[in-house]
């Protein structure tokens, strides 16, 4: 077997133990240190590549109805070309204490911040795609050490942000099926494995499916979870919008309003989920140059999109270009293009349709989220609903964009699960 120096979790980045030695099978389950050591050549390379993109004509039209624009992509190729630090990022990951362990015979990767304060609540937060652990790195610090940030020592939380398989610093799959009931399943190990006997989940995106997955799986320590892009579509709306027929009579505004914008998302707004539940393997682009790459990631929703051009254009927004870049470089230097894209191969599961939770539920709505889940389908989806909030601004990437607000919601989400029960052990 490989020392863990010699262990590449990518062709690309190399990620060190700090106790190196012979990885043997009692140690499967071992939680090993790891720290992130890219190596220059690699970022000169990444330049180099930016620098050397073919670029097409200009788009025809003055909006973005043919995809990520000329004027968009190329102010990033310049940033990240010439200014653009990787360094920056790597310093604040290796700040943080990470760690590998396997499961189920793959390497997983994961964040695993301890409050200083008793009595935390120990909590699981999944990222989705186009995102990465680099999405919760700023609601690190307000939920671990509410105290620094106006809130009290009982809402604290011992946090734990794993890499999906196929993302970031995670192993990638050499076989089928890593779906979102699997990575529920190693999940629920991985909590157990840190010595938590109660805990709860969050997610958006894929991070909601797998959460939701936890809660059908039925595991006696997972408490309640909290999802900001929830599946509450009741069965006759998703029938409408799958076979383009018109919305159910008597939706309220709210619902009508929800019913718009998945309708508009299926329309204009999926080829990229089409493609990669389809044909993720076609796109050798994406994992060729870095331009594609980033157009690739861009080209999510709308307002998510129209949120990172604001930022390459020079207006303010919640995220900073720097934000951007730190994920699609990570993307790219870890070579997770494809891998990541197979998860959406590997579901089988539509989306947003209702899921039948059982478990305590909170559900806090983003007004650019790709649906703004109104609060009726919320209550029919979760019997168990504690906690729903709709906020005033933020979007896709809630916890990445906003992540005082996101912590906030936290703290509120799950106070009533709170407990001697919910108690952090190994402490």
């Amino acid at each position: 077997m490989k020392t863990l120096d010699q262990i590449e979790i990518t062709p690309r980045v190399a990620l060190r133990g700090d106790s190196p030695g012979p990885v043997t099978r009692e140690d499967l389950n071992e939680i090993r240190p790891f720290h992130v050591n890219v190596p220059e050549a690699e970022l000169t390379e990444l330049r180099r590549r930016i620098k050397a993109t073919k670029w097409p004509e200009r788009e025809t039209v003055t909006d973005a109805t043919q995809g990520v624009q000329l004027a968009t992509i190329q102010a990033l190729a310049r940033y990240w070309a010439t200014e653009y630090d990787w360094r920056k990022i790597e310093a604040k990951l290796n700040a943080l204490p990470q760690f590998i362990t396997e499961i189920d015979g793959l390497d997983i990767h994961f964040i695993h911040v301890r409050s200083k304060h008793e009595n935390a609540l120990p909590l699981i937060v999944t990222h989705g795609w186009p995102g990465s652990i680099i999405e919760q790195m700023k609601i690190i610090d307000p939920l671990t050490n509410p105290t620094a940030h106006g809130a009290s020592a009982s809402d604290a939380f011992d946090l734990v942000i794993p890499s999906m398989p196929g993302y970031g610093f995670s192993g990638r799959p050499t076989t089928t099926g890593w779906d979102p009931a699997h990575i529920a399943r190693a999940w629920i190990v991985l909590m157990k494995r840190l010595g938590y006997t109660r805990f709860v989940a969050q997610g958006g995106d894929w991070g909601d499916a797998v959460s939701e997955q936890m809660t059908l799986q039925a595991p006696p320590e997972l408490l309640g979870i909290h999802v900001n892009m929830p599946a509450t579509v009741p069965a006759d709306v998703a029938k409408a919008l799958r076979y383009n027929e018109p919305p159910p009579t008597g939706l309220s505004a709210e619902e009508r309003h929800a019913y718009d914008q998945l309708d508009f998302f299926y329309k204009h707004g999926v080829g990229y989920a089409i493609e990669m539940g389809n044909r993720p393997q076609t796109l050798y682009g994406i994992a060729d140059s870095p331009v594609g790459l980033a157009g690739w990631i861009l080209d999510h929703d709308a307002s998510s999109y129209a949120l990172i051009s604001r930022v390459f254009d020079g207006q303010p927004g919640g995220l900073t270009r720097d934000d951007v870049l730190d994920n699609i470089t990570l993307y790219w230097l870890t070579g997770t293009a494809i891998s990541s894209a197979r998860l959406f191969w590997e579901s089988k599961l539509a989306f947003f349709d209702v899921k039948n939770v059982s478990i305590p539920v909170a559900v806090s709505v983003f007004p650019d989220e790709i649906y703004a889940a109104p609060r009726s389908w919320a209550e029919r989806a979760y019997p168990k609903l504690i906690h729903y909030n709709k906020l005033d601004k933020g979007g896709h990437f809630a916890a990445w964009e906003q992540p005082q607000l996101f912590a906030t919601e936290l703290r509120a989400a799950f106070k009533s699960l709170r407990g001697d029960k919910a108690t952090a052990l190994n402490r």
